[in-house]
């Protein structure tokens, strides 16, 4: 701890004395708060210095510019990059899912190992800024059992036509329960490079996640939670890996039963334009050039390779048997490890041709392409090979005075192993006044076949299953949204409709859903502030009608109740304490070697409140968060996150950040 104490002091000395005074709210750039807008966000003005910075960025195929947040209210999603509504197996790193369900509503294929997804890079939050200066970002945090964090970010545009963008993050916590360690590593590069003349664009997204989790298969017994012999709770038995070594530092760490993911994948989209262009003098010694496409011709090419392992070097034979009915004899396979291995390699080709209505209106535009995609999936005693074809169409327009917003899009697989898959959605969006801020309208239909997962896994010892009786899966979501920056609140009511669901009903088996049912959903954020003092809440109701295979808490309730002000010119300080809150449910249970969360109708989890206290504050251009989690352990047991899966202990969190103007 004493190095570390060293290591602080330096860098809240450095942090000080810089300088990075930027509007730093993530929210579309121009006009009245459009669909994306969210409410924690900094207020505070700044002064225009020489330092000034100036930074915007995009996503894939996104119109809208938006702006960093340098909110330090939210620090679950703003500092560790999760939404509070998710919950993990006990250890940040660890499996995890959303309290608030998400259906995936994309076609084609799919893998289907999503249990990491929350911690990994892709394309589709890939950044591509624009920035007038040189713009880094250093993120360092330490916890409870060793819990380290880094994140490194930088970006810097080259002259006019060419910006890149580097981000890394690195997760390692050893965690309170034995072998539940995790280890991931993740890495973004994004370019993006414009002619002299305007005409051509070329953007560049690759991403790198190599997620290492350890697996422990749950506690043996809760009971072990009151027994005064298990106050540490690393002696604490464990159903998986109690006879395995582990050890753990923070760039080399052994997991000896694990679930191993790498994923990697480029992408290059090529864009040539023609439109009309004209230089623009905007004094005596100041012009620019000024080029409005009228029709653009793309292509984008994409490459990814995934590897899905799950290892266990010493296996409990019981666990297998009892689980998975799989006998381990090492007589007979000359080794009892338990290997299983999926790995997939898809390469993409799109071409799609754009055209843009009104002359200097991006946001305006029709596209109509068609893509190709080749799959080859390699498993340890098989291969599988198979090819996709699918046309696609898009309108949207978002007008100039940012007050509406119509986009609707389509997609069908016309050829191929997902032959029939389709989805289709609209969303209309309007912009009212200040006071009554904006509302949106959306509806989406998927069909789509089952993950491939829900189809076939296998060991290094044999099939654990294999179902070809699965028909496709179709879920219809109606939305009506509402987001009022004035007022601070925010509303989305959704409408669920499930056709053929599909499911794991046991650690090795995959089912559907053969009938209908539905899911209301009504998910809110408020913010209230009294002078100094704030008060915000995000609540989700959820209620499922009619019988089927998906459990949920009815409620989930986070409340934070903070002294929120700017003190001494420099220092903005947000402290208090938070409280998350979910109803009694069957929560899934987990499936270690396949990595699925599974129906469970055997536990019924009932938690207190997780409480926490903290003090979050930002002096120019350095932030810290001090935060004391699961303050309720020292009134109760550990709340349980999955059936035999307890949350952490009480810990201390310390997540530093620096933003440096280069």
């Amino acid at each position: 701890m004493r190095h570390f104490t060293i290591v602080f002091l330096l860098l809240v000395c450095t942090g000080g004395a810089l300088k990075a005074q930027f509007n730093t709210n993530r929210l579309p750039v121009g006009g009245g708060g459009g669909g994306n807008s969210r409410m924690q966000r900094d207020t505070s003005s700044h002064d225009h210095e020489p330092d000034t910075l100036t930074i915007r960025y995009r996503y894939l195929g996104e119109p809208t510019d938006f702006m960093l947040d340098s909110s330090v209210a939210d620090f679950s999603l703003n500092y560790l990059g999760v939404p509070g509504s998710f919950i993990n197996l006990g250890n940040n790193g660890s499996a995890s899912r959303n309290l608030i369900f998400t259906p995936r509503m994309i076609p084609g294929f799919d893998p289907g190992f999503h249990s990491f997804d929350v911690y990994g890079y892709n394309h589709q939050n890939a950044q591509f800024f624009n920035t007038n200066r040189p713009y880094s970002e250093l993120g360092y945090l330490i916890g409870g059992q060793q819990e380290q964090m880094i994140n490194l970010m930088h970006t810097q545009n080259r002259g006019n036509k060419f910006n890149f963008h580097f981000a890394y993050r690195k997760i390692n916590s050893p965690g309170y329960f034995r072998a539940q360690a995790t280890n991931h590593d993740n890495y973004k590069v994004t370019a993006h490079y414009n002619s002299q003349n305007k005409r051509y664009h070329i953007l560049m997204s690759y991403y790198l996640n190599k997620l290492n989790a350890g697996e422990n298969g749950g506690i043996v017994d809760t009971v072990s939670l009151s027994d005064p012999e298990y106050n540490r709770r690393r002696l604490i038995p464990t159903r998986m890996g109690g006879g395995t070594a582990q050890s753990s530092a923070f760039f080399n760490t052994n997991i000896p039963v694990k679930n191993d993911y790498q994923e990697a994948s480029i992408l290059l989209r090529q864009q040539f334009d023609w439109g009309r262009g004209d230089t623009v003098h905007v004094n005596d010694t100041t012009e620019y050039y000024k080029f409005d496409p009228r029709f653009r011709v793309e292509h984008t090419f994409s490459y990814t390779q995934n590897t899905y392992e799950f290892i266990d070097l010493n296996p409990d034979s019981l666990y297998y048997v009892n689980n998975y009915k799989l006998k381990l004899w090492p007589e007979a396979f000359g080794q009892d490890t338990v290997l299983t291995r999926h790995r997939w390699r898809v390469l993409s080709n799109d071409l799609s041709l754009i055209s843009f209505p009104v002359l200097g209106n991006m946001a305006h535009f029709i596209r109509l392409g068609a893509g190709f995609d080749y799959i080859q999936g390699d498993f340890l005693t098989a291969t599988t090979k198979f090819s996709n074809m699918r046309v696609h169409g898009e309108y949207r327009n978002k007008t100039r005075n940012q007050k509406w917003d119509l986009s609707a899009k389509g997609e069908l697989y016309t050829l191929g192993e997902n032959i029939g898959d389709y989805a289709v959605s609209g969303v209309l969006s309007r912009y009212l006044n200040e006071t009554l801020g904006n509302i949106s309208f959306m509806f989406s239909n998927v069909n789509k076949e089952p993950s491939y997962v829900n189809r076939y896994f296998g060991t290094n010892h044999f099939t654990v299953y294999e179902n070809n009786n699965l028909g496709k899966e179709n879920i219809t979501q109606l939305q009506f949204k509402a987001d009022n920056r004035r007022l601070k609140y925010n509303v989305a009511a959704n409408y669920f409709l499930f056709n053929k669901y599909t499911y794991f009903k046991s650690y090795t088996e995959s089912d559907q859903f053969a009938g209908l049912f539905n899911l209301l959903q009504i998910v809110a954020y408020k913010r209230l502030d009294i002078k100094s003092f704030t008060l915000d809440a995000n609540f989700a109701f959820q209620r499922v009608i009619g019988d089927s295979p998906l459990q949920l808490p009815t409620v989930w309730a986070r409340a934070r109740m903070a002294y929120n002000a700017r003190l001494f010119k420099n220092l903005n300080l947000y402290t208090g304490i938070e409280a998350k809150y979910n109803t009694p449910y069957y929560a899934d249970d987990y499936s270690p070697v396949l990595s699925q969360f599974v129906y469970q109708r055997r536990y019924n989890i009932s938690n207190y409140p997780d409480l926490a206290a903290f003090v979050h504050f930002r002096i120019k251009s350095f932030t810290a968060y001090v935060r004391t989690e699961n303050l309720n352990t020292f009134l109760w047991d550990n709340n349980m996150t999955a059936p035999f899966y307890p949350a952490n202990n009480f810990a201390l969190r310390i997540g530093l950040r620096w933003w440096f103007i280069n």
